[in-house]
């Protein structure tokens, strides 16, 4: 007892997909491994305020093909599509070949108030502004439960308000149920950087429960939504197609 276990590999195949998805002979996958970390890498570093939550990697022959799940869509795709053209650009320039076909989607996020990792951007920004530890989980809790999340979890640890001795808090709101294989956990982690040292960030969240046959996942106890014609924005890059 007491091991912990990643919530997200925990139910890779059950209620979470890779994030990674192509096939490699032994002596190529390092080689494609390293070439996905360098490309979060740099999409994370250099669209830190897109807001960024997830990046979907996927190969087709020669193919590689990056879905951007974002909340800001708009700081991506740029004024007609040019911003499009300089992330192909840059991921072109990270992996080293400049002939490789990219193709890149940029989905919008539906409920940002209800991503792990959002909210752990969120938490590490207003630490890094010296707000009060308390205060920032306090305020993210409640954003989260307007979002209508069924349980959140926050843990935060280092030198919280600057205390000489470093330390571990966290609270949790609602059930986060971690030993349920259905249950639909988002989980995250960030380091917020201080003046005073960096600090870790935990953030999971509870969707609801996924049930055998389930197509689209709803709260447990929630209906449909009644604006069932509002779909996030996608935005999808046909420019290598003939």
């Amino acid at each position: 007892m007491g091991h912990k276990i990643h919530p997200t590999g925990l139910r890779l195949g059950i209620t979470q997909d890779h994030r990674s998805r192509w096939y490699a002979p032994s002596k190529t996958y390092p080689l494609l491994l390293q070439e996905d970390d360098r490309i979060r890498t740099f999409i994370h570093k250099k669209y830190a305020s897109a807001g960024i939550s997830d990046v979907l990697i996927a190969r087709k022959a020669d193919q590689l093909e990056v879905e951007l799940k974002t909340a800001r869509p708009g700081v991506l795709v740029g004024r007609q599509g040019s911003g499009i053209e300089d992330l192909r650009t840059g991921i072109q320039k990270t992996i080293g070949d400049a002939q490789r076909q990219v193709r890149i989607n940029v989905v919008e996020v539906e409920r940002v108030d209800a991503d792990a990792y959002l909210l752990a951007e969120y938490i590490a920004q207003q630490l890094e502004k010296r707000v009060a530890f308390r205060r920032v989980l306090r305020m993210t809790v409640q954003r989260a439960q307007r979002a209508g999340v069924l349980g959140l979890k926050i843990q935060v640890s280092g030198r919280l308000n600057g205390a000489e001795i470093a330390r571990t808090e966290w609270t949790r709101e609602g059930r986060v149920p971690l030993h349920t294989l259905r249950a639909d956990i988002d989980y995250a982690t960030k380091v917020a950087t201080t003046t005073y040292g960096v600090l870790g960030i935990k953030v999971w969240v509870f969707k609801g429960e996924v049930l055998p046959g389930q197509q689209e996942q709803l709260p447990v106890g929630a209906g449909p939504k009644r604006r069932a014609n509002r779909r996030p924005q996608q935005f999808e890059d046909r420019s290598n197609e003939e």
